[in-house]
């Protein structure tokens, strides 16, 4: 086994670790694909010293109300709700086993669209099956999904190429990890690795000549062709933590260093549009190539700032989903709840509480977000939530009333803002199944 893989088999060993190994300059050329006309050095991040216990990892939704923390009566509609969206989403996958088959997406910054977000896409939804029991043995939906994942990407396949002709490769490695992980079948092992092994291998860092001062380094792109952010990142380090990889794996940590340069906090993040801002322990989208927010956008400054006032020091919005986003992978990544960067994220969150707008972005991206927030507030161990008021909020009750309002006659969702893909119901319907089962996964004792 390569001694990349090898980490896998290290799951939750709960023991402190130096990171220093991983920070090292490169020994081969700059890769071509990384343009040093847009790119930007910084001083290095300095590693963490120590990491904490892993957080553990469920695969299924919680027995009772009290395992999940929850009171019985929002446990009960959150079940009932999950209930109507996986009907809707029997009622809507293709006979091959796919959700939103063959739908061409063109991602962020890419010119080609692509036709692998289905396999992505499907993963996930196997997932949602799969974390309230639904075996790929016994049910007939999570074994057609479990099946259409091996057609495209099993043995069978002469090489593992994720999204060969488009630009969502780390989405669709990502995905199926993720999804295969929760089945929780010993013999999906070989391909759960396959997928750890290629979102190793093309995350940017010293392999492709990327120091460890330049803006790309540690972070995930779409595929092997983009530059880095934090979306791909992300999904990168869910599928790495669902998958069982302990943080203490040199790929978490390097992507630690792209998070650190991903955050509104002029106390850990040295870049000029961190200095200038305003600190707020938020996430923008990247940091590579001077960064970029879509908040900024949607707020007339420029996605890069570039249109902001000329007397105004450059600077870029912090936004919900990245933020969620960032704060999860903080915690997947080994930092406690003390390190200031964690500290940051948790005042954001305080001071824009909210289940109903994506902050920043008002419904753009609405159901993503909520996913990740869901994620992040599990990961985070915390039953109540104090806004920057003072007021606490039990998150579990407040996102699944939400989402019950949300959701059509037939169980399904679906955004009224298609940016990013939610006008498509399978996707929206995914997330939101998703968020609803982490409100209601087994919650361990507060780290």
């Amino acid at each position: 086994m390569p001694a990349r893989l090898a980490l896998i088999v290290l799951f939750t060993q709960g023991h402190g670790v130096a990171t220093s190994p991983t920070i090292f300059e490169p020994t081969v050329p700059l890769d071509a694909r990384v343009s040093m006309d847009k790119a930007t050095t910084q001083p290095t991040v300095a590693p963490t010293a120590t990491l904490v216990p892993a957080i553990p990892v469920f695969h299924r939704i919680a027995s009772s109300a009290a395992e999940a923390h929850c009171s019985e009566a929002s446990y009960n509609e959150a079940r009932e709700s999950i209930s109507r969206a996986l009907g809707a989403l029997r009622a809507a996958q293709s006979p091959s086993g796919a959700w939103m088959e063959r739908a061409p997406v063109a991602a962020t910054d890419q010119k080609k669209p692509s036709m692998a977000a289905c396999t992505a896409v499907t993963a996930l939804g196997l997932k949602a099956f799969a974390q309230c029991g639904f075996d790929p043995k016994s049910d007939s939906s999570a074994n057609r999904a479990r099946r259409f994942l091996y057609d495209e990407l099993g043995p069978a396949r002469a090489s593992f190429s994720p999204d060969a002709e488009g630009g969502l490769g780390t989405y669709v490695a990502s995905a199926v990890a993720s999804g295969l992980a929760a089945v929780d079948d010993p013999a999906d092992r070989p391909l759960i690795e396959r997928t750890i092994e290629w979102l190793s291998s093309t995350q940017w860092d010293q392999s492709e000549g990327v120091s460890p001062k330049l803006d790309w380094f540690g972070g995930s792109g779409y595929g092997s062709r983009g530059r880095p952010d934090l979306s791909n990142t992300q999904m990168m380090l869910d599928a790495l933590h669902d998958a069982g990889v302990s943080p203490e794996d040199p790929a978490v940590q390097r992507a630690l260093v792209f998070l650190t340069r991903t955050q509104n906090n002029a106390s850990t993040n040295p870049a000029p549009w961190a200095q200038s801002g305003a600190s707020d322990g938020g996430f923008v989208y990247t940091p590579a190539n001077g960064g970029e927010s879509f908040s900024s956008e949607a707020s007339g400054e420029g996605r890069y700032g570039e249109t902001m006032p000329a007397d105004a020091p450059r600077s870029l919005r912090s936004y919900g989903s990245m933020t969620y986003a960032g704060f999860k992978s903080l915690l997947f990544a080994g930092l406690s709840r003390n390190d200031p960067r964690v500290r940051a994220s948790l005042s954001w969150i305080a001071a824009h509480w909210t289940f109903a707008e994506n902050p920043g972005l008002g419904q753009q991206g609405y159901y993503y977000f909520v996913h990740a927030m869901a994620r992040a507030l599990a990961a985070a161990q915390v039953d109540e939530v104090t806004d920057a008021s003072g007021v606490k909020h039990r998150w579990r009750e407040e996102l699944i009333a939400e989402l019950r309002s949300r959701q059509r006659a037939d169980g399904s969702f679906v955004n009224t803002a298609s940016r990013w893909e939610e006008s498509e119901p399978d996707l929206c319907t995914i997330y939101a199944a998703l968020a609803l089962e982490e409100a209601i996964k087994p919650s361990p004792t507060p780290r």
